[in-house]
């Protein structure tokens, strides 16, 4: 299944159960630099994709903030986009699917909740283990020295 296509109900699936509105987002085709032959010049093989991440639907406020995040400052426009852009392969449908499956790739990574580190202190005896083991190593470097005053 192609996730990439309109809905019935007038969106496109981006990632599972992530969905935007089919006028919200916009993909345009220009000239390409990548590979191609003589087709680079004749014809608009390089994608590029704009959608808002406000009409994103099915992130959570906070995965809305981590994908702004794991976009960047190159892929995020002033107007709160991501903008996407292949041109690494040779047709304009590949290229299409290519930006698609970067965005289902930054999505399906924001949606991922990152572990809460809880902060532990070393036990008791923990600390009693690297003090004693400090003084072992000590009294071992303090045998090395000379004790002879010759």
């Amino acid at each position: 299944m192609d996730q990439t296509f309109p809905h019935a109900s007038g969106s496109i699936e981006l990632a599972p159960g992530v969905v935007a509105p089919t006028a919200a987002v916009r993909i345009q085709f220009a000239r390409s630099s990548g590979p191609g032959g003589q087709n680079v010049n004749k014809l608009n093989t390089k994608a590029e994709l704009w959608v808002p991440i406000e009409a994103i639907i099915g992130l959570t406020n906070r995965a809305k903030e981590r994908l702004r995040t794991l976009a960047g400052v190159g892929r995020m426009t002033a107007d709160d986009q991501i903008h996407l852009r292949a041109e690494s392969e040779r047709s304009q449908e590949a290229n299409r699917q290519e930006v698609f499956d970067r965005l289902r790739q930054l999505i399906i990574a924001a949606r991922i909740e990152p572990k809460v580190r809880r902060k532990t202190k070393p036990s008791r005896a923990a600390k009693e283990r690297r003090l004693q083991s400090k003084k072992r190593r000590g009294a071992i470097k303090a045998h090395r020295r000379s004790t002879s005053d010759d």
